[in-house]
């Protein structure tokens, strides 16, 4: 059994600051008051503990309420992306079979002719009050959220995460991480997104102030981590270099006091973390999934810079393997057991086992050096077989990455008649960058049949909400490009 969080911790630490945005900020005690007001408001809306119910909102303070709002009701929640189109939305709500649709009142014009009864912010904040006791404990085995993967082959599947996977996930971090009265994380990660509730439940867990901003804001981000004002954030690739670049600007370093830059959603470009250490940052690069409730290895702080590029060795309660790997570097798919694992799916993939073995295939492919620790390759998705070799997106990536004049880079496979599949890459670089330069560049650090075929400048990549990379949509471009010839 796991207490309920928000109650355990408004009774353990009432006055503590949990939640700031802009010139706001509330307590726990204050928390716990605004979510219980919304719970009660559920409640008679006809919502009761076991309901499933969709949630459609934004990175704001009225979020955080109405999810802990939720969670207090007993509500399954399905976390909603905001960026997603109405014929998408539509589709997951049809998957998920929820029973009602909460939205914010600014997304309403997302969900027109959507038949899901829905129930705004605002019409719950209207609402009468149905008051009633909650629960106390939650079982390990409750369905707290449900979140879509992003769908890179085939339909986006509904991952269970349930009270154990957050709570698991929460301990592992703080046993890596630590924690002291003074944290406070900078949450710029989409709530819907598993990386940003995953900041939220360790708010509650450990008694740890948010700071929550709606969108990503480099200099306002830089300011804070300057001043002293938060300890930790969570952020992408591209959410560091924007960071650096804004410290380049700035000629600034960062404060004694910020402890962690938590790294995720795919590989980290060498050149990034050597930029991050001379602006004293400390970037600790991490590996985690929708099904695994967040992370699942990261680097601590001690190996951060005698271990470059790797994502570290599991936290405390986990387990990593790589299949049917024979000795140290050997390449394959990255295997995870561990607490935090989802149980399973919902709707159309809820018949689908996401265990073999007791193991969670991720499609990931890495390798376990000598000493155990962790390096993520690439999506075995995103693997490009060319003439029989084996060539990683990311590692080209990270070359073009490394040149002064590249913002960006995303790399995908190209079918060719001879070989089978090459590689081309899209760049988003400065106007003096040519094809010369870059394939020079590539030239002096890659095998030249992992160097790309062709450079499509672009003026942006296609990313997901939570700024990762879809190379499923430079897969697009690649065949809309080679039809136009």
């Amino acid at each position: 059994m796991i207490p309920n969080w928000l109650l355990q911790r408004a009774y353990l630490t009432p006055n503590r600051m949990a939640l700031s945005f802009g010139d706001e900020q509330w307590t726990f005690q204050q928390l716990l008051e605004k979510a219980s007001r919304i719970a009660w408001k559920l409640k008679w809306n006809g919502l009761n503990e076991g309901d499933r119910i969709a949630l459609l909102g934004r990175s704001t303070p009225e979020m955080v309420f109405v999810i802990h709002g939720c969670l207090l009701a007993g509500l399954e929640i399905v976390m909603l992306n905001s960026r997603l189109s109405a014929k998408e939305i539509s589709w997951q709500l049809n998957d998920c079979e929820a029973s009602t649709l909460i939205v914010d009142d600014e997304l309403m014009e997302r969900v027109k002719g959507i038949i899901t009864p829905t129930l705004t912010f605002l019409a719950i904040e209207s609402s009468e009050m149905q008051k009633f006791n909650f629960t106390e404990m939650w079982d390990t085995s409750r369905t707290i959220t449900i979140m879509y993967t992003s769908g890179t082959t085939g339909f986006p599947k509904g991952v269970r995460q349930t009270a154990g996977n957050h709570t698991a996930s929460a301990l592992s971090s703080v046993l890596n991480l630590g924690l002291t009265d003074d944290d406070i994380w900078l949450c710029t990660m989409p709530l819907f997104h598993i990386s940003g509730f995953s900041i939220l439940a360790r708010s509650v867990i450990y008694g740890m102030g948010v700071r929550l901003y709606e969108k990503f804001d480099a200099k306002s981000i830089v300011e804070e981590i300057q001043n002293g004002t938060v300890t930790r954030i969570s952020v992408v690739a591209i959410g560091l270099h924007r960071i650096l670049e804004q410290f380049e600007k700035n000629d600034s370093v960062a404060h004694p006091s910020f402890q962690t830059m938590l790294a995720g959603g795919g590989p980290v470009p060498d050149e990034y973390l050597r930029q991050a250490k001379q602006y004293e940052l400390p970037v600790l690069q991490t590996y985690g999934m929708t099904e695994t409730s967040s992370q699942t290895a990261t680097l601590s702080s001690d190996d951060a810079l005698r271990k470059v590029g790797s994502a570290g060795k599991p936290l405390f309660f986990n387990q990593i393997k790589i299949r049917d790997a024979r000795q140290p570097g050997d390449y394959g798919e990255v295997l995870v057991m561990g607490p935090h694992v989802t149980p399973g799916y919902i709707g159309h993939a809820s018949d689908s086992n996401p265990l073999k073995d007791g193991w969670l295939p991720t499609g990931d492919i890495g390798y376990i050096d000598e000493e155990g620790y962790l390096f993520i390759v690439d999506r075995r998705s995103d693997l490009i077989i060319s003439g029989g070799e084996n060539i990683y997106p990311a590692e080209i990536e990270n070359v073009l990455m490394s040149h002064p004049h590249v913002k960006e880079a995303g790399v995908c496979g190209q079918d060719h008649d001879e070989w089978g599949s090459v590689p081309i890459a899209f760049i988003v670089g400065e106007k003096q960058l040519k094809v010369a330069d870059l394939e020079e560049h590539c030239k002096k650090q890659l095998a030249s049949y992992k160097i790309p075929k062709e450079f499509h400048f672009v003026e942006q990549l296609p990313r997901n909400a939570s700024n990762k990379l879809l190379r499923r949509e430079l897969k697009e471009w690649a065949v809309a490009g080679k039809n136009k010839k």
